[in-house]
């Protein structure tokens, strides 16, 4: 059987490229599919501002008519520039477990990015740091979440034999929510409410947050230009991202700390709502949205999806402040545990407040890199 690639040209390719990965997880029962909807406008350069500032390809491989593995190449200039490297990233690949089709999807998008002068490659990592990053190399056995990878093991060695190290692991961390928050906790939030320094804002309805999101973003970019694979989002980026998450966000699990008129810090975390997306089959119409909304009901599981500290506001308690309220409120809804998300291994303050919660790394997701 002859095998070859084939870049994406046109909706009927587009729509192999995105369904694909339903066909190779069809008996992975831990197996999240995306929400299809997003997927469509996530691939759609008219809908995606990604797609202006960096240069792509979407490839399909084939054997015969059959499609067998996907790849997508990404060299986001914006980032380059702002850090002053010459990578590309390979993105969303998918195949079977077939040394082959890995090496001519992998080679395609190597020899794509060398051409155009980068000196080393990374993956799998999309446009953003706000898409999914690295593979899953620790705790397979548990579902996946939304914004994550969730692949089988053999990806792997499928990498590793095709040259691929490791450039930087992710951990995330199960988070116990105790039934009495512990009282070192409110002490620390009693003594900072009681300064009147700083003021935590708590929600109840999705319009209440619309003031504060771009207040947000912006302290995300100031806070995380220094972390891996970020760079900074403009005014249009994040009311994208604010109409992709705002539905599905629960006002309850976000905290807001200011500073007279000023937001310093903040934490996000939406109900787990994966088996409602797994049973609608990641379709919100006709009836798939009444899943997930029940999903996200019966949840016991809440997901943390971004969080972050005004640097000249750190080491004074609103972490501690942030988390005392946001295990009030999982505990108030009935949630038995957190998962924090994606934390950078080298996160040593991120991971330090995580465990002193108690929580345990029960998964790993690895960057790997080729030098080209």
């Amino acid at each position: 059987m002859s095998l070859y690639v084939k870049e994406i040209d046109g909706r009927r390719e587009l729509k192999k490229f995105i369904y694909l990965p339903e066909k190779i997880h069809r008996n992975h029962s831990t197996w999240v599919p995306p929400i299809y909807m997003d997927e469509w406008s996530y691939f759609n350069p008219k809908k995606n501002k990604a797609f202006s500032y960096c240069d792509t390809t979407m490839v399909l491989a084939y054997k015969d008519k059959e499609v067998v593995g996907r790849i997508m190449g990404i060299i986001n200039r914006r980032y380059n520039e702002f850090r002053k490297e010459n990578s590309g990233r390979f993105a969303y690949l998918e195949c079977w477990n077939d040394q082959e089709v890995a090496h001519t999807l992998l080679s395609y998008v190597e020899e794509w990015a060398r051409k155009k002068g980068m000196t080393k490659i990374v993956g799998p990592y999309g446009f953003s740091d706000q898409d999914p990053e690295g593979f899953l190399v620790e705790g397979f056995e548990y579902q996946a979440t939304i914004a994550t990878y969730h692949n089988y093991e053999y990806i792997i060695d499928l990498l590793k034999k095709e040259g691929y190290k490791k450039d930087v692991d992710y951990v995330v961390y199960k988070v116990d929510i105790p039934k009495e928050i512990p009282e070192f906790y409110k002490k620390i939030f009693d003594r900072i409410t009681r300064k009147g320094d700083f003021k935590l804002l708590e929600f109840t309805k999705r319009k209440q947050l619309k003031k504060y999101i771009i207040p947000i973003f912006n302290l995300m970019n100031e806070c995380y230009s220094e972390l891996y694979g970020f760079a900074p989002l403009d005014d249009q980026e994040m009311n994208d991202l604010a109409k992709r998450y705002l539905p599905i966000v629960d006002p309850r699990f976000i905290k807001v700390v200011m500073h007279k008129d000023e937001v310093v810090a903040f934490i996000i975390g939406i109900p787990n709502m994966c088996e409602g997306i797994k049973k609608a089959g990641g379709h919100l119409l006709p009836f798939g949205i009444f899943y997930i909304l029940r999903a996200a009901k019966k949840t016991k599981q809440l997901d943390l999806l971004l969080g972050a500290i005004k640097e000249k506001y750190r080491g004074l308690g609103l972490d501690v402040m942030m988390g005392f309220k946001t295990l009030e409120s999982a505990s108030k809804a009935g949630f038995e545990y957190i998962d924090s998300h994606h934390e950078l291994e080298t996160n040593k303050k991120m991971r330090a407040e995580m465990e002193r919660m108690g929580g345990k790394v029960y998964k790993r997701f690895r960057v790997f890199k080729k030098n080209l």
